[in-house]
């Protein structure tokens, strides 16, 4: 008991050191004087996710048109405006690509450049509406561990982006997503406009393809980072890494399942349906042709019975 007393303790003083070193530009920021609000938020759509599938049970699942409809095309604004306001804000503070330190300083440029990457937290959590819409719907398939996994843990860990980091090498990543998420809410948007507009949506698949090069690209950037001995917490740029990692592998097994699991080719497809109207011709039209076939050879046999017997009579007649 003491030792785990003791653990505690020492977490809480290296919580107290941290925020000696945190950015006090964005303390009085909503939600980000404490990590408890956050762990609140994520907490309450661990419960839902728990609670909602029960209480819609035996319920008639919502439609929610309208209302999806809304919700997506107002993420595709909303994640507009945090990719206009990074690349904005980097342009104007005359960012670089490759090794970007954290100025804590209250430039124009800086606060502008955190108050865009607040919002890209903001819009994090927002996004825990997909899933509280996917419960509601009864959609219950799609919430898969891949979808809990990405939306809890982007919201989570990005308070301590914010609250240590809002600004610098943080934009990179944010700024690539942020236009990625235009992209992806404008398919759901369309999409929730009904079949008119479904049966031109034929580029759902390759929105998974840019994720999976998102997360390439973000290793390969912070891993630039990492060479250069950027002035930017090594153990964020480590922790990024191994975070990317594990969405290369959902993601990719995701794919797999969905666009590349080995279907039947055309020409067996094609066999086995024949195959399957014989057997249903067969099935429903066998008796006819059984019947027809006997007839067929009663026939044959009567005539062939008849002809003998001519050939009989004919020989009689000679004979006589």
């Amino acid at each position: 008991m003491e030792i785990v007393t003791h653990l505690i303790n020492d977490t809480i003083e290296l919580y107290k050191w941290t925020l000696t070193i945190a950015d006090k530009r964005v303390e009085k920021w909503p939600l980000m004087d404490s990590p408890l609000p956050t762990l609140a938020i994520s907490t309450s759509y661990l419960l839902f996710l728990w609670l909602g599938p029960k209480y819609m049970k035996n319920r008639e699942p919502f439609q929610l048109r309208k209302t999806l409809v809304i919700y997506n095309f107002s993420m595709v604004f909303l994640n507009l405006f945090i990719f206009k306001e990074l690349f904005m804000a980097a342009r104007a503070a005359q960012y670089s690509y490759i090794c970007q330190p954290v100025d804590y300083s209250e430039d124009p440029n800086e606060v502008r450049m955190a108050g865009a990457l607040w919002w890209y937290f903001i819009s994090k959590g927002i996004e825990y509406l997909d899933t509280v819409f996917f419960i509601l719907r009864k959609k219950f398939s799609q919430v898969t561990f891949l979808h809990v996994y990405h939306h809890c843990t982007m919201f989570t860990l990005w308070w301590i982006g914010i609250k240590w980091v809002a600004g610098g090498q943080s934009f990179f990543g944010a700024h690539m997503n942020a236009l990625i998420h235009v992209l992806m809410y404008l398919y759901y948007g369309l999409a929730s406009c009904g079949p008119k507009i479904q049966k031109y949506l034929w580029w759902k698949k390759y929105l998974t393809i840019i994720q999976m090069v998102q997360f390439h690209v973000t290793i390969g950037h912070t891993a630039l980072s990492l060479y250069v001995n950027c002035d930017f917490p090594h153990w964020m740029h480590y922790s990024l890494i191994c975070y990317a990692i594990t969405f290369i592998i959902l993601f990719g097994n995701f794919y797999y399942q969905t666009y590349r699991r080995q279907q039947p080719s055309r020409r067996e497809a094609s066999s086995s349906s024949k195959a399957g109207r014989a057997f249903s011709n067969g099935t429903l039209n066998g008796p006819s042709k059984a019947a027809g076939g006997a007839a067929l050879m009663s026939s044959k046999e009567e005539k062939t019975q008849e002809n003998s017997g001519r050939r009989k009579r004919k020989g009689r007649a000679k004979r006589d």
